[in-house]
């Protein structure tokens, strides 16, 4: 595919000696309409030595994708396909995944991403012997190697989603406390804790996993891992960022129209203001703000397009 094979590691990395003694790892990737990325993101997983076991759920697939996913499950033994649930959103499908894996470690990972030279080993080495519950997000990066948009965040409250995704806390210098994205600051040097993470590409032990309850099926698209960090918190957790864990994610290859795709971005914030909120004062407000948030985020593809056509 253009411009990926330069930026994708695909040659298997030797295994370090701190891992020959481990734990399975399961890596869980859930696949809908995701086009020619696919392939190379399934490539670098399959060269990763850690990796025992893949699990593939397929929510929805093009023929001759459908079609690639069950020859590879076919010729290689740690692949396992579920299919023919249809399309029941990504936390449900996440959560089906990790219930048919067999491994202690569970790393989800997006179909889009490619994992970067010894990504899986530094993730699970930094989640050994910590307290439980505890998540570990990789270094997402850009094609062009720049950290990602939300690969690590601070809380997102709804005043902060609001302001940052109108991006009014970074062109306002007085609303600038509110910006919940990080990838601006300079990244740290050793695994930090943080609020947030990406759910392109991160860890978890199958315990911390099934300790927090998995995903919240409620969430169909997005959102759904900034739920799971708060749960991972709110249980007395702990949720890293790992700086030498990298992968690289492309975004935005699904065929899904992105109007769509922002449309849940905004249910799911909405949803998950109103679930977090404690105080008669914090529903009324959630309540109060959440066609504000809906109708923000589906005003952002929008503009994309109008800046797009005005260049």
């Amino acid at each position: 595919m253009n411009g990926i094979a330069p930026i994708v590691a695909v040659e298997a990395a030797p295994l370090p000696d701190f891992l020959r003694s481990r734990h399975k790892v399961s890596v869980v990737m859930v696949v809908y309409m995701t086009g020619e990325a696919l392939e190379e993101s399934l490539s670098c997983v399959m060269a990763d030595p850690l990796v025992d076991e893949l699990v593939l759920v397929d929510n929805g697939s093009t023929p001759i994708e459908a079609a690639r996913l069950k020859a590879l499950s076919e010729r290689d033994r740690r692949v396992v396909l579920l299919e023919g649930h249809g399309n029941v959103g990504f936390a449900r499908g996440a959560n089906l995944g990790a219930a048919r894996a067999s491994g202690d470690v569970l790393v989800f990972l997006n179909p889009d991403a490619f994992l970067q030279r010894d990504c899986i080993a530094a993730l699970v080495r930094a989640i050994e012997d910590r307290p439980t519950p505890c998540i570990v997000g990789g270094r997402v990066l850009n094609a062009d190697r720049t950290e990602q948009r939300g690969a690590r965040r601070g809380d997102i409250t709804p005043m902060a989603a609001l302001l940052s995704l109108s991006s009014l806390a970074r062109l306002v210098p007085g609303w600038r406390r509110y910006e919940v994205h990080w990838e601006n600051d300079a990244a740290p040097e050793q695994v930090s804790e943080v609020p947030t993470i990406s759910g392109a590409c991160f860890c978890m032990r199958r315990q911390d996993f099934d300790t927090v309850g998995g995903f919240d099926e409620g969430y169909f698209l997005h959102v759904e891992d900034v739920d799971l960090c708060w749960r991972v918190r709110r249980a007395g957790g702990t949720v890293l960022f790992h700086p030498k864990a990298e992968v690289i994610h492309l975004g935005h290859t699904s065929q899904t129209s992105p109007l769509k795709v922002e449309f849940h971005k905004g249910v799911g914030l909405a949803r998950y203001f109103r679930k977090r909120a404690r105080s008669l004062s914090q529903h009324v407000l959630a309540w109060v703000l959440s066609p504000l948030i809906v109708c923000t985020a589906v005003v952002r593809p929008m503009m994309w397009r109008l800046r797009g056509r005005a260049t």
